[in-house]
């Protein structure tokens, strides 16, 4: 169960790149470059300046936001430490475990987050508001 997982189980990794002089190519593989089997992929794109993306954590679902385009910050929260991580590379992305408050914010024009996860879509496995998720993590 996520609701003990803390901030720092939240890791960047490093993708594979194949450079090629005509243009660069990134692999992401089930099980190979991140540590759970893909279910689902999507993208975030023409976020107007300002907004802010997220705002909710999974109870199970894991997560790889890789900035595709542009970049972004996220932050993450445990009810006991709060980290900023800022994407910006195409190779590099960051894992999100279960658990874990997020906030997707400070898109550059032009942006693209690229999210690769671990489930499928289930709305039961949201927790939208950060009140019900204090009392996930049992802080309240």
């Amino acid at each position: 169960m996520g609701n003990t997982n803390p901030v720092s189980k939240c890791v960047v990794i490093q993708l594979p790149q194949i450079k090629n002089p005509s243009g660069n190519i990134t692999p992401i593989s089930s099980n190979m470059e991140i540590p759970f089997k893909i279910k689902r992929v999507y993208y975030l794109y023409d976020v107007p300046g300002g907004e802010t993306r997220g705002g909710h954590a999974h109870k199970e679902l894991y997560q790889l936001l890789v900035a595709a385009s542009g970049s972004f910050d996220v932050i993450l929260d445990d009810c006991k430490e709060t980290k900023t991580i800022t994407l910006n590379r195409p190779n590099y992305g960051l894992l999100i475990v279960p658990g874990i408050w997020r906030e997707l914010v400070n898109f550059s024009s032009g942006s693209v987050s690229l999210v690769v996860v671990s489930l499928l879509y289930d709305e039961v496995d949201y927790i939208r508001n950060y009140k019900d998720f204090l009392k996930y993590k049992n802080e309240i």
